[in-house]
């Protein structure tokens, strides 16, 4: 016969330990009482060092810790716990197997909860299981730090890293592992300067920086700086994304300038709501903005010209060979530089710049690209959003490096999830 006792000694083993009974209690509720009790002649084990040690004495107050709901019913583990003489702590309570610290819920809980707050917000979580929104907020802590402690940092051959805003003047670099099969977060900092990203290297290790062969960030000056100097032997691949991004930016001031000129004039606004057609791609125009188009193709606005040569530029993205993308864009830098659209030329100039940089994309055969990056990027702003009842950077943290980080968490002999 199967009985509630055989069922936890199956689910959560504790040695040293025996479920003595299994109760139900009426007057609070409706809950499971399970008594614990220690084994005969078992030694209890000093909870600073785990060595085991002599008893020094059992007071009589009985504790309760909450384990994991059985059928939509709270069940509470009743233990006293003794103290013990170690030799090298002192005297110390004894380390119990099913929790750890002086919190109220079973360490087998606690993995439930934060299982769980992947999936839902942690309110929701609290809601859920009985539990207060800083149990379920402690119980992520726990496990994040855990998983921090025994995560695997070797073998990462790519990097990505970026910056996020977080809130309004408050940017945060982020750096990711985007190898092939294994695209987690890494490490999270505050700011966006050199010093920042200088410590992530730090702590990644100099064995460590050896080892990676691509990395691929944006055109932020002190990221390029620090990332020459801390590997200098990687591949280093600028961000696609915010180079398409200059382009519209471009595209959109040309557009602005334009626009003032001919209203100034008295002319016909001829670029009245075409802001978005100007920033597509044509094969994603309406059939009105198609129609549009069309008509403004043979008009000779500067609008329309900075258009087609940014729309020009996506050609330079087919190529394989770094020669012929080289021959490609220093040829499309000439025909930019003779349009008389400045902000085309700027942005012209800081390609050829980055030049070396740009063409590391074909040298890595396109096996490597910043869209992993801004697709890791939108989850963590995903999160954050979920997030937005936290007050403080340390719950940010915790909530973004136990959705991304892909970390381990405490073993169990049961997994519950």
């Amino acid at each position: 016969m199967i009985t509630a006792k055989s069922i936890l000694r199956r689910v959560l083993p504790l040695k040293g330990f025996c479920y003595r009974t299994v109760r139900w209690d009426k007057e609070t509720d409706g809950v499971i009482e399970v008594v614990l009790e220690r084994r005969k002649n078992a030694k209890g084990l000093c909870s600073c060092c785990r060595r085991p040690a002599p008893g020094y004495d059992c007071p009589r107050d009985v504790r309760r810790w909450q384990f994991i709901s059985l059928w939509a019913i709270a069940v509470f583990f009743l233990y006293q716990p003794r103290r013990v003489q170690c030799k090298r702590c002192g005297v110390r309570v004894e380390h119990l197997p099913w929790a750890s610290g002086k919190l109220q819920l079973c360490d087998a809980l606690r993995v439930f909860l934060a299982q769980w707050a992947r999936l839902l917000s942690w309110q929701e979580v609290a809601e859920r299981f009985a539990v207060s929104w800083a149990d379920v907020y402690n119980s992520v802590k726990w496990v994040v730090r855990y998983g921090l402690r025994h995560r695997d940092l070797n073998g990462i051959q790519a990097l990505g890293v970026d910056e996020v805003h977080v809130a309004r003047g408050k940017f945060w670099s982020v750096a990711y592992q985007i190898d092939e099969g294994q695209r987690r977060l890494l490490w999270i900092g505050k700011d966006r300067k050199a010093d920042t990203l200088k410590r992530f290297f730090c702590r990644l290790g100099a064995a460590r920086c050896r080892q990676i062969r691509f990395i691929c960030s944006d055109m932020w000056k002190p990221y390029l700086r620090i990332i020459a100097k801390a590997l200098p032997d990687a591949l280093h691949i600028l961000d696609r994304f915010h180079i398409r991004k200059k382009l519209s930016e471009a595209i959109d001031k040309t557009r602005r300038t334009e626009t003032r000129a001919m209203a100034k004039a008295g002319l016909s606004p001829l670029l009245k709501k075409m802001r978005w057609a100007l920033l597509k791609h044509r094969r994603n125009w309406t059939p009105k903005e198609r129609r549009r188009m069309r008509e403004l193709f043979g008009s000779g606005l500067c609008s329309i010209r900075a258009f087609l040569l940014a729309e020009s530029f996506e050609h330079f993205w087919t190529y394989y060979s770094p020669t012929w993308a080289g021959k490609f864009l220093d040829a499309w830098c000439v025909r930019v530089a003779h349009s008389r659209l400045d902000p085309l030329k700027k942005v012209a100039a800081t390609l050829q710049r980055h030049r070396c940089l740009l063409l590391n994309y074909f040298k890595a055969q396109k096996e490597f690209s910043s869209g992993v990056v801004e697709g890791l990027n939108a989850k963590l702003k995903l999160t954050l959003k979920k997030s937005y009842g936290f007050r403080t950077d340390l719950a940010r943290k915790v909530a973004l490096y136990h959705a991304l980080a892909k970390l381990p968490e405490p073993k169990l002999t049961h997994s519950f999830f």
